[in-house]
């Protein structure tokens, strides 16, 4: 697997005012993300990371919400995404909006992030598709070192593989936004062409126990749980 750590410095963007079109960006992931809101329960909600404090989230049936950042005026609690000081299985679900693209070592923040997570507890992932427009501007060697196109676009299946690793179920995956420019992402592009658009979503859900059944460890006396294996992936196209 290709190693996710890099040496090179990206700075995040304090808001998504600071992207070019970047307002356009949040409200698509925000319109994707009304219907799953009600969805998680718990008591505290993690917000990591600029981008991700300012997704609108009041429709989450989650109270307690809480910005995470290094700096900021809009943050609660100033800490590195790396090491997040609340304790182990605390938190009942984490949104990171863009949180993997502008990191120098995303796995690490992955396994801060589950570390943190109670068993069953939610995570949201919002990225640059490299398979669009945006990352298509990528190989023009005057846009790569600009905003967008300087961050880091992962993969849906990178993703993926990362989540399955730590036995996350997903169940919800998306692309949307095709034309980067476009208030509304281009609607008909868009609904006709969504493996082309410009912003991925993944919402999942954190397991403790296989989500693959094996009938050769079934009945055996060693625990059949004792260690994590891929998760399986429950698409649905709405939830």
């Amino acid at each position: 697997m290709k190693p996710a750590q890099t040496r090179r410095k990206i700075d995040a963007p304090a808001s998504w005012a600071e992207l070019p079109w970047g307002e356009y960006y949040r409200t698509a992931i925000e319109q994707q993300l009304q219907p799953w809101w009600p969805k998680f329960f718990g008591f505290h909600l993690l917000k990591i990371g600029h981008l991700s404090a300012e997704i609108a989230s009041d429709k989450c049936a989650i109270s307690h919400q809480v910005n995470v950042g290094e700096r900021g005026k809009n943050m609660q609690v100033f800490a590195s995404p790396y090491q997040l000081p609340f304790a182990e299985k605390s938190v009942d679900a984490c949104l990171l909006s863009h949180t993997l693209a502008y990191a120098a070592d995303p796995h690490r923040i992955l396994r801060e992030v589950d570390r943190v997570l109670i068993d069953d507890g939610w995570l949201v992932i919002s990225n640059f598709n490299p398979m669009s427009m945006l990352g298509a501007g990528k190989l023009i060697p005057v846009l790569r070192l600009r905003q967008p196109y300087v961050s880091r676009m992962f993969t849906q299946m990178r993703l993926l593989d990362w989540l399955s690793l730590l036995n996350y179920e997903v169940l919800h995956l998306s692309r949307f936004h095709v034309l980067p420019w476009h208030k509304e992402g281009g609607r008909f592009i868009s609904t006709h062409l969504p493996a082309l658009g410009c912003v991925s979503l993944i919402v999942a859900r954190k397991r403790t126990i296989p989500l693959t059944f094996n009938p050769m460890k079934f009945g055996a006396r060693k625990p059949w749980f004792s260690r994590a294996v891929g998760a399986t992936k429950s698409y649905r196209d709405q939830p």
